[in-house]
């Protein structure tokens, strides 16, 4: 489909909604008695039944059919506000109040349905016209303390959840035809800044922020690619919470336990004094498993410090640091998993991640309509995989093990400057940025000590086993996005991105060759080094046409492209080979939907997405040659693929819609459908063409229903995933168990919670009906083989708050 007839489509789409009364555009900003801006302060407009939140700046935005509505200002440690709207200068000042007020936000309407979309312009970003979801953590329930993300993620439409340890230690997350493989298909991102390996060339998420210590988690799908990188499946941005504007000091405290041996702790110190502000937070992870050989111990910390010397000026400095060692009790073969899913016929398999993130953020209102952010970001980690990669069919006999160890050693600048200005007598806003960004990885595979225990040393002083690499490459982008609207309804959004792209390796690999007895016939060290420099243009364009204050109908389209990888280039494993001809990968993204919000009584988004991808790399099941006949996996790029899906969210406080917004007990109903359909083309492969691509489950659903009334809430969620499977070739059944069905699955949780002055108790059940279940087949670790799902399981939580109030 060509760039002319997408734009055609959209706009044919989106001018058959029906005119409808104007709306009014409104905008002002909020602030505390020292002039610094409150974010994430709720607003709500009673008689529209809208409802929106403030931004890092203070600012907010929303569309109303009336001129002058009244509205209410509200946020935790500040006094109420409420008035009428004056106009765009208006400027909102709440009172400090004493923290035992702060429990406003479960009064009437205040209590958020824990999703909403983001603004048309939010912080230093343009969403207008895009897919978008924002979940905010504060009104999810779920198991936060061991990083639950199907329960995270439970309204958010089509994401497909990889569940491979009980304690979230690494987050899984694809959908629309990508895998979830370690979050790689998103460019994933901590408050605005890089958290992967190397955004460039190992996109992979080793590190996932703690759930407790978060405010909201920010989705753009793939029409993030113009702003934030040329990810086909988009961007995902973990915010965490600000400190607290109300206190000198503030302790917040939370100990979870739960079943397999869980223990968590999660401590923060947070405050504000004057002009400066600042927190420091650990969360602990430690436990025994669902299956044997499944221990862990994980340690996050984070630090923030903000300095603000007048309004409109901040600087911001954080470090995140994260530790976990954890044993890996492998995968399982078919016939192993039908007999006993918690069964682990590995017993020596190591991970050990150690993640260090710094980043500095200059924020600077140049004028009312005009302001700039400048972001500088580093990461400097590394992982060690330790363990028996051969089949699982291949018994472990205390033979050397296989080590891979990974360093990361990147950084990178990222500047936005965004300027509102009228064309006519119509507001229209324009984003500016650059980014440049340099990355550094040495990647070494070898043999390690044949022990037991966690010892991550090479047995090899000289040339390793295996390979060793170092993977330099850098990346500069320019980018620009406007936001014209035409009349009181119509929204464009055009925008544009170039990038150019270096990537270099430079190594050797090893091959050696064995006869049946494990004598080496053959050992040759096989040197390599290979550039490509590559620049390119990326074109999008938003619509949005606001038919009422209830219906919004937008679409877009955007192009993607992704760098071939690391991974795609050189790894020594026994269960697949590269192909040494591969390339980057291209295509595009369309959206289409309807959208709308009653306050926070009702919220629905419907859409249509179509995403083509072009030379798509993927595994193709191979055999060695005679006498052997043993299988493989050959990555390559296989194909052409599409996937055409729908996808829908809708969510109701039922009872409150009925009987009106203060009704004390509120019933919320929510259901999330995701239908998929995707088939690989233009292939000269006749295994693979027409079949399906693989991780795309034709139909994922998740619904549920809460229930709030007082200090008391409860939930009960139900996750429905159908087949799908795990190779281009659509196989049924491998004898290594890395190629497969993976089976539809069911599960079910409930969660409660109950708070009291500076008290909260939150506790549930994982898996109600103790499905025995998988989510993936391992290529490498944690597997090779079925990794299974866990079964039934409980938490309980308790958390605290004390705090000293800050003197104004």
């Amino acid at each position: 489909m060509s760039r002319l007839a997408c734009c055609l489509t959209l706009m044919f789409l989106v001018a058959a909604a029906r005119q409808l009364p104007a709306q009014h555009l409104l905008s002002g900003r909020v602030v505390d008695e020292q002039q610094m801006p409150l974010k994430g302060a709720t607003l709500l407009f009673p008689d529209a039944g809208l409802s929106t939140l403030t931004d890092s700046e203070g600012r907010w935005e929303v569309s109303s059919a009336e001129e002058n509505p009244l509205f209410r200002v509200s946020a935790a440690g500040f006094r109420s506000w409420e008035g009428r709207y004056t106009g765009p200068d208006m400027q909102i000042q709440l009172e400090a109040a004493g923290y035992e007020l702060a429990a406003v936000e479960l009064e009437g309407t205040g209590r958020s349905l824990g999703l909403r979309s983001m603004g048309e312009v939010e912080g230093m970003g343009i969403y207008a016209g895009k897919k978008t979801e924002v979940v905010l953590l504060e009104d999810v329930l779920g198991n936060k303390g061991a990083n639950q993300a199907r329960q995270m993620f439970v309204k958010v439409a089509g994401i497909h959840v990889w569940e491979s340890d009980g304690a979230g230690l690494q987050l899984g997350i694809g959908g629309r035809g990508l895998s979830p493989n370690r979050s790689a298909n998103f460019n994933t991102r901590q408050n605005g800044y890089d958290m992967a390996a190397d955004a460039l060339g190992y996109p992979e998420s080793y590190y996932s922020p703690p759930m407790q210590a978060l405010q909201r988690i920010e989705v753009v799908r793939g029409a993030a690619s113009l702003q934030f990188g040329p990810q086909f499946g988009g961007m995902v941005n973990f915010v965490f919470r600000d400190p607290d504007p109300g206190h000198k000091l503030l302790w917040e405290g939370q100990a979870t336990a739960g079943a397999f041996g869980f223990l968590g702790s999660y401590q923060r110190l947070s405050g504000t004094s004057g002009k400066w502000s600042y927190q420091a937070l650990h969360q602990l992870r430690t436990g025994a498993g669902w299956r044997p050989n499944s221990e862990f111990d994980s340690h996050t910390a984070f630090g923030q410090l903000r300095y603000q010397p007048r309004p409109g000026r901040s600087l911001r400095l954080e470090y995140t640091l994260m530790r976990y060692l954890a044993r890996q009790p492998g995968g399982l073969t078919d016939a192993q998993f039908a007999q006993n899913p918690r069964q682990s016929i590995r017993e020596r398999n190591w991970f050990r991640v150690r993640w260090n993130l710094l980043a500095a953020q200059w924020d600077e209102e140049l004028s009312e309509r005009s302001r700039l952010q400048l972001r500088v970001f580093g990461n400097a980690s590394s992982r060690e995989a330790l363990g028996l990669l051969e089949r699982i069919t291949v018994a472990d006999f205390g033979q050397t093990r296989n080590l891979i160890s990974d360093e990361y050693l990147n950084g990178g600048a990222e500047f936005r400057w965004l300027n509102q200005f009228n064309i006519g007598q119509r507001r229209s806003d324009l984003l500016i940025g650059a980014r440049l960004y340099r990355g550094h990885t040495t990647q070494r595979q070898g043999d390690g000590l044949p022990g037991a225990g966690p010892d991550f040393t090479f047995a090899s002083d000289g040339l390793l086993e295996g390979a060793e690499y170092e993977f330099p490459n850098a990346n500069l982008a320019l980018f620009a996005e406007q936001v014209f609207r035409l009349g009181d309804r119509w929204i464009v959004t055009p925008g544009l991105r170039w990038e150019h792209i270096r990537t270099f390796s430079e190594g050797y690999f090893r091959q050696r060759v064995f006869d049946f007895a494990g004598n080496v016939v053959s050992d040759q060290i096989v040197e390599e080094e290979k550039e490509r420099i590559r620049s390119f243009l990326l074109m999008g364009l938003g619509l949005s046409f606001q038919a009422n204050k209830w219906l919004e109908c937008y679409a877009n389209v955007s192009e993607n492209y992704r760098a071939v990888t690391f991974s795609d280039l050189r790894i020594v494993n026994p269960n697949f080979q590269i192909d040494p001809d591969i390339q980057d990968e291209s295509g595009f993204t369309l959206d289409t939907g309807l959208r709308g919000q009653r306050g926070n009584l009702f919220r629905y988004d419907i859409s249509l997405y179509y995403l083509r991808y072009n030379d798509r790399i993927g595994l193709l099941l191979r055999a060695d040659q005679p006498p052997l006949y043993l299988d493989y996996r050959l990555r390559t790029n296989i194909a052409d693929s599409y996937t055409l899906g729908a996808e829908a969210v809708v969510e109701a406080d039922v009872l409150r819609l009925i009987k009106g917004p203060t009704f004390p007990l509120g019933w919320v109903l929510f259901s999330n459908i995701a239908l998929n359909q995707a088939r690989y083309v233009n292939t000269s492969d006749l295994s693979i063409l027409g079949k399906e691509v693989e991780f795309v489950p034709k139909v994922m659903w998740r619904g549920g229903m809460s229930w709030h009334v007082g200090n008391w809430e409860a939930q009960w969620q139900m996750s429905h995933v159908s087949q799908q499977f795990t190779d281009a070739t659509n196989a049924l059944r491998s004898s290594s168990a890395v190629n497969g069905l993976i089976p539809a699955y069911q599960v079910a949780d409930v969660s409660i919670r109950y708070k009291w002055r500076s008290w909260s108790l939150d506790a549930g059940v994982t898996n109600v009906f103790n499905q025995m279940y998988f989510t993936r087949r391992a290529v490498s670790y944690p597997g090779p083989g079925i990794i299974p799902g866990e079964g039934r399981g409980w938490f309980v939580t308790v958390g605290w708050h004390v705090g000293k109030v800050a003197k104004r």
